[in-house]
């Protein structure tokens, strides 16, 4: 086992260099993580890139296995899949999911990774993360057969909700994206389509994702008397203004917030390690491949974080391939 790594750090606000990390000697409650991929969480982690995290929120914001301090430098990150190469027996030779950040190899306790199922191919794992706040975001929402519901930003967590409520029975799901290029990923997960003007009204659910005031005001007025717009956008340090006058009260709306930090309390009894169980679980479906837009080599990342911050990458999940990682097709 090799006793050093290499690991992506954001040196400063808009800058990102990779460096070496010494591994520390595993205990008997460890394992060894090689990493075959990450993914990069695109909203979050170009808000972190940017230096976008509120001083109020660097607490809420820390990463299980965060090093450093924001706004930097810091090594951040949280979608890892990789092979146990020493640990407890049970687990050595398993492909796992972890809370890591983007590093070649990395030493957590055994209790902090999760084995990715049979029929779930270690390349789309790395969506376990996103599709675990999709899972959070539904047992927040609680959904009903019939329902007429629209996700509002077809990102990463927008188009893995819209996924997931793909198959509530009778269900109309449409995914609402200013992209019109967005149609295609919602035909390939099963959902209709519409962009922001076209959009069908009359919703009993409502699911806000596109970190945009705009967003948020197109979805209160998507909403039925009644309705819900369950509110999964992180604006760091951006302030909102929320159009609280107009047919806000008389139509008697409501504006939840969903947050992956804690489990549902409608769910509570699942844990942490249950939804993360169930998120793996649902990812045997390959419509999730979808979301995978791009993959590069780990090596590359610091050159692609400024482009995915200015947008002039467009990659809807961007995948990091290590070393001894296949190149998916």
């Amino acid at each position: 086992m090799g006793h050093t790594a290499r690991a992506f750090w954001l040196r400063g606000p808009g800058e990102g260099e990779i460096r070496a990390a010494e591994l520390p000697e595993p205990g008997p409650a460890d394992v060894v993580v090689r990493t075959l991929y990450s993914g990069v969480s695109r909203g979050t982690e170009t808000l972190v890139f940017r230096g976008g995290v509120p001083r109020s929120q660097h607490a809420a914001m820390r990463a299980p296995f965060q090093e450093g301090e924001f706004p930097a430098p810091v090594k951040y990150g949280y979608l890892a899949v990789g092979l146990v190469e020493h640990g407890p027996p049970d687990l050595v030779g398993k492909t796992v999911f972890c809370l890591y950040p983007h590093q070649t190899r990395f030493v957590v306790p055994a209790t902090a990774v999760t084995p990715v199922p049979d029929g779930v191919p270690a390349a789309r794992a790395v969506l376990a993360g996103t599709v675990e706040t999709a899972v959070n975001a539904l047992w927040d929402a609680a959904p009903l057969v019939g329902d007429r519901i629209a996700v509002v930003g077809g990102g990463m967590v927008g188009c893995c909700v819209a996924a997931l409520l793909a198959g509530v029975p009778g269900a109309r799901v449409e995914l609402v994206d200013a992209d019109p290029a967005r149609a295609d990923v919602a035909a390939a997960l099963g959902v209709g389509f519409a962009t922001p003007d076209a959009a069908a009204d009359d919703c009993d659910l409502v699911v806000h994702a596109s970190a945009t005031e705009a967003g948020l005001r197109r979805s209160l007025e998507l909403l039925a008397a009644e309705g819900e717009v369950v509110e999964l956008s992180w604006y760091g340090d951006r302030p909102v203004l929320a159009p609280l006058g107009e047919a806000f009260h008389a139509k008697r709306l409501t504006i939840r917030s969903s947050q992956v930090g804690t489990v549902s309390p409608r769910r509570t009894r699942r844990g942490y390690a249950g939804r993360m169980e169930v998120a793996l679980r649902l990812l045997a479906d390959p419509r999730f491949d979808a979301l995978v837009t791009a993959e590069h080599p780990f090596e590359e990342l610091p050159a692609l974080m400024p482009r995915l911050a200015d947008g002039t990458l467009s990659a809807l999940c961007l995948r990091l391939r290590y070393d001894e990682a296949p190149a998916e097709p």
